[in-house]
């Protein structure tokens, strides 16, 4: 059964996409949220493409639907934590706009995915 490679999916490569984004984003932010904000959107983000990555690999459609879920389920995460951000005096200055835009592009294509998970 030929499955194909994670990294042909669209919706892995805008999730590593937004993953660098993220990381590039918090590097603005203050020492202070190291280990608070900035370490739980980062591991948030790494999350999505991760389980895209296992769950295609997985080789069976329920177990790729199940992974796309948890993936969504992360994203999730994210869309708060940079909610958060936003409204923080020491970090809601920043340009939160390439974030959101392939944020909501990752949630949109997880959520079309999902519905026909053959990817």
């Amino acid at each position: 059964m030929s499955i194909g490679s994670y990294k042909d999916l669209i919706v892995w490569q805008k999730a590593m996409d937004l993953s660098f984004e993220i990381y590039r984003l918090t590097e603005s932010f203050p020492p202070d949220e190291r280990f608070g904000l900035t370490s739980q959107m980062r591991r948030a983000a790494v999350s999505i493409p991760s389980n895209i990555a296992e769950g295609k690999m997985r080789g069976y459609d329920g177990e790729f639907a199940r992974f796309l879920s948890i993936a969504y389920g992360s994203g999730a995460e994210l869309e708060t934590q940079v909610l958060i951000a936003k409204r923080l005096l020491k970090t809601n200055q920043l340009d939160y706009a390439p974030t959101d835009g392939l944020l909501d592009e990752v949630m949109r294509m997880l959520n079309t995915l999902s519905s026909s998970p053959k990817g």
